[in-house]
């Protein structure tokens, strides 16, 4: 199965390396079985410069055609705008994309593909820096900013750098199940697999984003008081605020409504004694303040795409007890 990854210079390293890497030892554990064979087009065959000072030589250019491909993977880089009116480099990329079976952005490659008229009407995503831009530029994308992957239809789009090894694991799985992919997970060391629903970063380290005092201390008091009442009633009044003003500006400084920020925030938590805890279900609902195990439940599907027991099972290590209050607040990403 030949896959090629676009690169052009300044790439991301991880991105071209990691899924290599994925699809290297998938081959690997097919044990003589045909597996992947990977190449690496470039926009000529110069050598390409990586972000971190790398230099490798491309197999192919842009020059060259993809018939006979299965996959195309474009890379991304913190350098793409110079690239994205790149008139060749686009057209090729729309000309190939009718011979491959499937085309997949890694980070901020999703603007090569949105360049290339790709993504309009599609479900997407791309690295949690990069998304306003994304939903900017490309009004028609229908953008999912906190995803690790997106899958739609015979396009996918992934976060940033490591989320380019979730996106390649689960092409794995989709390729060849869910035990080769397993036994590259663990040979890895990966999980296997972060749901592509799951957040790309912490709730609290988005809301950092707000700029005036109060609205971000009120957003460090919701998860001081998680298992509390959070109503934008309550919430407002503690500013001295209307409820209607509160909301307005709460949605301004952090891109969230208020309703959708305590959502998080309780998710967050419950992620946390999830994968430290073996805390019953009822339990953590109570201790994250949701109504009850069905209002975790929702929320969960709603948040990252697993149910609790799904996200328990994959992320919770040998060894964990109980807890009786929610872990302590973190700005660590997800």
């Amino acid at each position: 199965m030949r896959i090629a990854i676009l690169t052009i210079p300044g790439v991301q390293m991880l991105d071209v390396a990691g899924p290599m890497d994925v699809f290297s030892e998938a081959t690997t554990q097919l044990k003589g079985r045909a597996g992947y064979s990977l190449e690496i087009v470039g926009l000529t065959m110069e050598p390409v410069t990586a972000l971190n000072g790398t230099r490798f030589l491309p197999d192919m250019s842009i020059k060259d055609t993809l018939e006979g491909f299965d996959t195309l993977l474009i890379a991304g880089s913190p350098g793409i705008r110079e690239y994205e009116d790149h008139r060749k480099l686009l057209q090729w990329i729309g000309r190939e994309s009718r011979h491959v079976r499937r085309l997949a952005s890694i980070c901020t490659g999703a603007f090569l593909l949105g360049k290339a008229g790709l993504l309009d009407g599609r479900r997407a995503t791309t690295h949690w820096n990069s998304t306003s831009r994304l939903a900017n530029m490309f009004p028609s994308v229908r953008l999912e900013p906190n995803t690790i992957f997106v899958k739609d239809g015979p396009i996918y789009t992934s976060a940033g750098v490591t989320a380019s090894m979730d996106l390649a694991l689960a092409l794995v799985e989709e390729d060849f199940g869910r035990s080769i992919a397993l036994r590259v997970a663990k040979e890895l060391i990966l999980f296997l697999q972060r749901p592509g629903g799951q957040s790309q970063f912490s709730v609290h380290l988005e809301a950092q984003a707000a700029e005036i005092g109060p609205i971000r201390d009120i957003t460090q008091w919701i998860v001081d008081n998680i298992a509390g009442d959070l109503s934008v009633e309550t919430l407002a009044a503690r500013l001295g605020m209307s409820s209607r003003n509160f909301a307005r500006t709460f949605k301004r400084e952090t891109h969230m409504t208020p309703g959708d920020y305590v959502e998080a925030a309780r998710v967050e938590a419950a992620r946390r004694i999830l994968e430290e805890s073996d805390t019953p279900l009822k339990r953590v609902a109570s201790l994250c303040g949701f109504a009850d195990q069905t209002g975790l439940r929702r929320a969960f599907m709603r948040r990252i795409n697993v149910t609790p027991v799904e996200y328990r099972h994959r992320f919770r290590p040998s060894g964990a007890t109980a807890v009786n209050a929610p872990p302590p607040r973190t700005l660590a990403t997800a």
